[in-house]
């Protein structure tokens, strides 16, 4: 048990490097200095719905933490696509969980990089892209690309460390809501919604 528990430690600790790492090398690309708690992982999955039969989009894995919790959440691998844009981070996630359809790219590029499923319908994205450092502009285009890849009403969900959404209100194009405020995260996490409207 003792074994286990420090195996455990380790990994979370070299998650925890691994991820700082890449915020020094890239602070823009990086959202946060520490990897996304599980909670915070829990709550954000807990808008899929497995028995949909779409695959899921996941935006940003970063270490994966977001991505193991797709896959409890009743994902098969082959059924989640997971862009990442830091290779460091891309090259750790194929070592760790190589079932998983990773793309080493830039979520503003989808069509171009999706491949087999740039024309495939995904019942939800999870994005934990640091919108805040692109213009709004982008942020809207990117948003507006992700709905057009869903059946309408599913989400966009999106994680955040500020107090409000990061991509305006739209509402004749788009419908936000304000999901969960994560305090057992470092920082404490906003997660929102995004749906085309009725």
């Amino acid at each position: 048990m003792e074994l286990r528990l420090k195996e455990r430690l380790g990994r979370k600790f070299d998650e925890e490097i691994r991820f700082f790492k890449g915020w020094m090398e890239g602070p823009k690309q990086v959202g946060a200095i520490l990897p996304t708690s599980s909670v915070t992982a829990r709550r954000m999955a807990s808008v899929i719905n497995p028995q949909s039969g779409l695959p899921v989009l996941e935006l940003g894995p970063g270490t994966g933490i977001i991505t193991k919790a797709i896959l409890k959440r009743g994902i098969k691998p082959q059924d989640l696509v997971s862009i990442e844009y830091s290779t460091d981070f891309y090259q750790h996630l194929m070592r760790t969980m190589p079932d998983v359809r990773f793309v080493n790219g830039d979520a503003f590029e989808l069509q171009t990089i999706l491949g087999d499923f740039k024309d495939r319908k995904f019942d939800a994205v999870i994005s934990a892209i640091p919108m805040l450092s692109f213009p709004m502009e982008k942020r809207i285009w990117l948003l507006e690309d992700l709905l057009d890849r869903m059946p309408h009403g599913r989400p966009v969900m999106q994680i955040t460390y500020g107090p409000v959404s990061p991509i305006i209100a739209k509402p004749d194009r788009y419908r936000i809501k304000h999901f969960d405020f994560v305090v057992r995260n470092l920082p404490p996490a906003q997660l929102w919604t995004y749906t085309r409207p009725d």
